[in-house]
């Protein structure tokens, strides 16, 4: 039964500001730039600029979080008297705080990082042709009748992935060929064209899938008179292996392939080493489009190790000097002496509305970048103290176990703003650049009681794995008992969980001859 009735409820919900801020926080240093430019392009009151105003008098931050509060347009003082009268009050006392402040409202953090310091961005290696541009070059080549099989081939290459994969059916090449270009086509007449592309370089471009790209290559291989004639009979065996084979040559079969090519296992080690050789990705060797517009990981951090003490610095480019615009301030002001002098109007009022707004969102905005910075800034210090062995020794299997529990209890933060800090920040170590996740783990007890982290697990399981026989190599079962042996007691599915995480197959596939 549906009733209608009256209830009091107590709820809680996110601001669009606090959910703004949450969105910010996880942005990587590079994103934040963009962030900011994007900003300073909407917001006129906001301006980059040297660090004057961030403070009152008295040296404390000015809180606005009652003057952001949103002022509802000018009714007409006919009507509606008394809300204009309200709306002038709170206006004039506004102006009034405003005024009062004579310094620049901006953003910036002394004690966190040294201004001064210069931290460089890594340059962008100079563009060749990429790879599209390449096989457009060689269009010359193919001697095309006429402007259908030309537009018939660049919709080839322009279908072609970043990989030198042409992964779409030629039938749907057809039909953007119709709606695209008004061109009707069949597939008979897409077939020999992208026979022709396939003989491009590098060989493999254009294949359907794996099987296909390297059956290309080995192809080509053949037909190369530069191919020594040691390896020809060896790659007339990998052209089987790949063409008739492919599915046990893919898992490994190495007895059921001797068998049945009637080989021996050296014959077999010498056309899969030629098979190895192959490029599985053609297009690997050349810049794509989005090589071009690559982001590179910019960290956010540095530690330095000073004789044994770590000094943690946030990058300068995660506190950039912003400030509320001069022009609107001093607009602001004008209003106010206008106003003193009884010559105000209800557009100006308008427009100072307008000001208050864009001044009240650059000042969040500061406010939001400054808290931001603090936030990252505790969050890291939190996982630098906590992982101190490791930033010292370098040694992974010195990781403490740590949650995102363990550093929201030492820096006061709900652990959803650890999580998104760790999931999205770089930190720059004489180690290496390391993502903040990493320094993440859940803890086992080894035989001795002793709490460890499953990341010293793993790295002990690489090493086992690293040095196995390759020829015999070991089971998820056979792990289990040398790390049983090392006084790790884990079991078999648990084993199996760290290999996967470690993108180690299992030992079928690990195999070689």
């Amino acid at each position: 039964m549906i009733r209608q009735g009256q209830y009091q409820r107590l709820l809680q919900k996110l601001s669009p500001q606090q959910i703004q801020l949450m969105k910010l926080l996880q942005v990587p240093t590079a994103t934040l730039e963009e962030r900011i430019k994007e900003e300073l392009q909407v917001n006129p009151a906001l301006e980059e600029g040297d660090p004057d105003e961030n403070f009152n008098a008295e040296g404390e931050e000015t809180n606005f979080e009652d003057e952001a509060a949103p002022v509802d347009d000018y009714a007409d003082p006919e009507v509606e008297e008394a809300p204009a009268r309200e709306e002038t009050v709170e206006l004039d006392e506004y102006l009034e705080r405003f005024t009062e402040d004579d310094s620049d409202y901006s953003k910036t953090k002394g004690e966190a990082y040294n201004q001064d310091e210069e931290i460089k961005t890594p340059q962008a290696p100079a563009f060749e042709d990429s790879f599209h541009e390449y096989l457009e070059q060689q269009l010359g080549l193919l001697q095309l009748k006429n402007e259908k099989e030309l537009a018939i081939a660049k919709q080839i290459i322009g279908s072609i992935d970043d990989d030198g994969y042409l992964r779409r059916d030629l039938e749907s090449m057809a039909d953007d060929l119709l709606f695209g270009h008004n061109m009707s086509v069949t597939v008979a007449e897409i077939k020999p064209i992208l026979a022709k592309i396939h003989r491009f370089d590098p060989p493999g471009t254009g294949a359907k899938d794996l099987q296909e790209c390297l059956l290309l290559q080995i192809r080509f291989k053949l037909e190369q008179k530069t191919t020594s004639k040691s390896d020809r009979p060896y790659y007339v065996i990998a052209e089987r292996l790949i063409d008739d084979l492919f599915e046990e040559f893919s898992k490994k079969h190495y007895t059921r392939l001797q068998r049945q090519l009637n080989i021996t296992e050296e014959d077999l080690k010498r056309a899969i080493d030629l098979i190895l050789k192959l490029n599985p990705k053609p297009a690997s060797g050349y810049f794509s489009q989005q090589d071009r517009g690559a982001q590179y990981i910019i960290p956010d951090f540095i530690i330095e190790n000073r004789d044994g003490v770590l000094e943690l610095i946030v990058d300068p480019r995660n506190a950039p000097e912003l400030r509320v615009s001069d022009q609107y301030r001093d607009m602001l002001k004008s209003y106010k002496t206008t106003r003193a002098m009884g010559k105000s109007d209800r557009l100006q009022k308008e427009a100072v509305l307008f000001i208050k707004q864009k001044i009240d969102s650059a000042r969040w905005f500061i406010d939001a970048i400054r808290q931001r910075e603090n936030t990252m800034y505790n969050t890291m210090e939190a996982i630098m103290l906590y992982q101190k062995e490791y930033f010292l020794t370098g040694d992974s299997k010195k990781i403490r176990p740590m949650i995102l529990k363990d550093v929201a209890d030492r820096t006061g933060l709900d652990i959803s703003t650890i999580s998104r800090v760790a999931n999205s920040k770089f930190v720059q170590t004489e180690y290496g650049v390391k993502r903040l996740k990493e320094f993440f783990s859940e803890a086992l007890q080894n035989n001795d009681g002793e709490e460890i982290s499953t990341l010293e697990v793993k790295k002990i399981l690489d090493d086992v794995v690293k040095a196995e026989s390759k020829n015999k190599p070991l089971s998820d079962e056979r792990l289990k008992e040398l790390l049983f042996e090392k006084g790790y007691n884990i079991a078999r599915r648990t084993v199996a969980k760290y290999r996967e995480q470690l993108n180690i197959p299992v030992a079928r596939l690990r195999k070689e001859l």
